[in-house]
């Protein structure tokens, strides 16, 4: 059958300018099929058609469509390179859609990311931050958020990122400063992006949801497109959340909103986006310390809470980002983007010292810190991507120019020790914070320039990806006492990438790659000798080779890594860069539908962690902190044949034992962790309604989590219900 159009008038403007399906506005247009043929009169009304659109490789701002069983997506974006699909990077990405969150019921990124076997979340249920553990190194630790926000640091909330507003959550594996630039913490596990929901096919969605003890909200997710060609879009999202959560004595409340616009021209293209959101705690939960030599006491139930009903916290973040794209010419494209977000801590709980457990009856001193931050970030980018041939080799050229700039102020005030159990949690009087004024803490500058080309042959069967970025640190931390500078940064570095991708067949492709991270280099402390010596960035060291399969509509990834990255520490009274942390691992992945309405997601990551070089030699072959041998995650879904719309679903979580000391005499047992749901997914009055049932910890149990870099370590979920239901009006 021939299909023939002319003229065509513009090309809709949908979630996905640039690959997978599109819907195509033809206005005046005539089509023949076959030999019938369809004239458009006056008034010229505007016919669409849905078609499947082959334009190569997709524009760095459009969003990869979901791959069968609609868990994950068919590519992800890869910083400087852009949008590519899985099978032809030379990296492991997964990219988490918007269906599986929702499926999911997960309010925030970890709880998202609970299928991933390569991630961990590293801070505890009903806590005010995220951070991660990904392949072994932290990610996100500290008060420099690091995850991205449509391939941009600075713009996602700092601490807490919520899924109302995400239409994708990108995990790539491993050190990526030549991708995506140096993380504002230093972060080099890898990096998760968050890709914003944008106008495409209209949509006008609610819900209600509620989860144990008595906490509910209500939600909002609606769409448009306008314009002859439907050229421009709106999306709007919000919510309001709150309640008394699964955690004794804990209450939260959550306010969020967010709003994408978007226009698509012939050659211009540009989005901008904002959002706020309020995260409001009572008594939220804190992460524990252990006193040396003394073994980790069991876990309590995890719906025990340490924290007072008196102490708060309140962060309020607000973001914007504007991305802008023209192509040149069919083949050159500039982009320009600007985003930025400032967050406002106000919180008055355990913190100075965390909660501290004594000995091996579980009792803790603790005491509450008052804690005023501000945190203002700014981001900016611009360059050019190429596409051109010499002889029969393709390229795919991007240059980029980008600049961070971060400023933190900060009031630090400390109230009176208190004791308790972690087992019998005591109450005690309240306490009330005494202000101070906040002063400078510290500001930071992130320059780089980078270029990136991906020489192609044998219609891309065989791809090498080459890049380079040349990358400036300046920081200042200042005294919080009178605000003169205590110690200055400026250093840079360079970094390169090397990716290999070779497809002896189209649905299997093997790759390798060489890259590296950069962390900030450390200022030697007072206590040195050589105080005030500033060293170069840390360069972490990634190898990483593997093999990738999509058969029809299941997919999987086999993946061999090593990963080194150096560390500062003290040998005597001199400060040097004398440590080393290695990781090797292998993870296996799976996804899509293995049978007819059978779906699996999920795999396993073991690792094989070494501090390779200490100062205290007694220490060095040990494990490093916070690294499990095992890490196991398997999450299924069945179609109820019998009764249509009906999904039955369980999750499995497994981490193996993990040590909270570089000594490695304290650690935290191994854990599992299962997860069981249904959905039911009708119509009632015409109108698309799913209901969604799960029990999180089904058999109520009791472990300590995991553990951040620098020992603190968490309880774990304790058996939370949660229901929900959506309507498409």
């Amino acid at each position: 059958m021939t299909i023939q159009r002319t003229p065509l008038d513009r090309t809709e403007a949908c979630a996905e300018p640039g690959l997978g399906l599109r819907r195509l506005a033809l206005t005046g247009a005539a089509m023949v099929l076959g030999a019938a043929a369809v004239q458009a009169q006056e008034p010229r009304p505007t016919v669409q058609l849905d078609a499947i659109v082959v334009e190569g490789p997709a524009r760095p701002g459009s969003v990869p469509p979901a791959f069968a069983g609609g868990q994950v997506a068919t590519g992800a974006r890869l910083g400087l390179l852009g949008n590519a699909e899985t099978l032809n990077t030379p990296f492991n990405v997964t990219s988490y859609t918007d269906e599986f969150i929702r499926n999911q019921q997960a309010p925030t990124l970890s709880d998202a990311l609970i299928l991933d076997p390569s991630v961990r979340s590293s801070h505890p249920s009903g806590g005010i931050v995220e951070s991660f553990n990904i392949r072994g190194f932290p990610v996100g630790e500290g008060n420099s958020g690091e995850f991205a926000f449509d391939g941009a640091f600075g713009v996602a909330p700092n601490y807490k990122v919520f899924t109302d507003y995400v239409e994708r959550i990108e995990v790539l594996k491993g050190p990526a400063a030549a991708l995506t630039g140096i993380a504002p913490n230093g972060g080099v596990g890898g990096v998760i992006n968050i890709v914003p929901k944008r106008a495409g096919a209209d949509l006008t969605r609610v819900g209600t949801e509620f989860s144990s003890k008595a906490y509910g909200g209500a939600t909002f997710d609606v769409a448009r497109r306008y314009g002859p060609g439907r050229e421009f879009g709106v999306r709007v999202n919000g919510s309001l959340r709150g309640g008394d959560t699964a955690i004794d004595g804990q209450r939260n409340v959550t306010g969020i909103g967010s709003l994408a616009v978007d226009y698509q021209g012939e050659r211009f293209r540009s989005w901008v986006y904002a959002l706020a959101q309020r995260d409001n705690w009572d008594a939220p939960s804190r992460p524990y310390r252990m006193s040396p030599g003394i073994a980790v006491p069991k876990a309590p139930n995890g719906a025990r809470n340490m924290i007072q009903p008196w102490e708060f916290s309140q962060v309020d973040d607000t973001s914007a980002l504007i991305k802008n794209e023209y192509d040149l010419t069919d083949t050159v494209t500039l982009f320009v983007n600007a985003g930025g977000s400032q967050t406002r801590v106000n919180r008055f709980f355990a913190n100075s010292p965390l909660p501290t457990i004594l000995n091996a009856r579980g009792d803790t001193t603790q005491a509450p810190q008052y804690f005023d931050l501000t945190v203002d970030r700014r981001s900016y980018d611009a360059g050019f991507r190429a596409r051109f041939d010499t002889g029969f080799v393709k390229h795919a050229l991007t240059f980029q120019a980008s600049y961070y700039r971060e400023e933190t102020d900060r009031a630090l005030t400390t109230g009176r020790a208190f004791s308790s159990n972690i087992y019998a949690p005591a109450l005690t009087a309240p306490q009330f914070a005494t202000r101070a004024p906040r002063i400078r803490l510290s500001d930071s500058d992130l320059t780089s320039i980078a270029l990136a080309d991906t020489l192609s042959v044998l219609d891309e069967r065989i791809a090498l990806t080459l890049g380079v970025r040349r990358q400036s640190v300046e920081s200042t931390n200042y005294s919080t006492v009178n605000g003169a500078v205590t110690s200055s940064y400026d250093e840079s570095a360079t970094t390169p990438l090397v990716g290999l991708v070779l497809k002896p067949h189209q649905n299997v492709s093997l790759y390798a790659n060489y890259v590296e991270g950069l962390s900030r280099g450390d200022i030697a402390p007072a206590t040195a000798s050589n105080a005030g010596e500033t060293f170069a960035p840390y360069r972490t060291k990634q190898y990483e080779a593997g093999v990738k399969l999509q058969y029809g509509s299941f997919g999987a990834t086999l993946a061999g890594f090593q990963i080194t990255k150096p560390s500062g520490e003290l040998n005597g009274n001199l400060f040097v860069v004398g440590g080393e942390q290695r990781v090797r691992g292998l993870e296996f992945n799976v996804y899509g539908e293995v049978a007819s309405g059978v779906r699996l997601l999920g795999g396993l990551a073991l690792l094989d962690g070494e501090l390779t070089k200490t100062a205290v030699v007694a220490n060095r072959g040990n494990t490093p902190i916070g690294v499990p041998s095992t890490q196991f995650n398997l999450g299924a879904e069945w179609d109820v044949p019998w009764l249509k719309g009906l999904t039955l679903t369980g999750t499995l979580v497994y981490t193996g034992k993990q040590y909270i000391d570089a000594a490695n005499t304290q650690s935290l047992p191994d854990w599992a962790r299962v997860d069981i749901g249904a959905r039911y997914a009708t119509e009632i009055a015409g109108r698309k309604t799913t209901f969604r049932a799960a029990v999180q910890n089904v058999t109520g149990e009791k472990y300590w989590s995991s553990v951040a870099s620098f020992g603190t370590f968490y309880l774990g979920s304790p058996r939370t219900y949660r229901l929900s239901m959506s309507v498409d009006l």
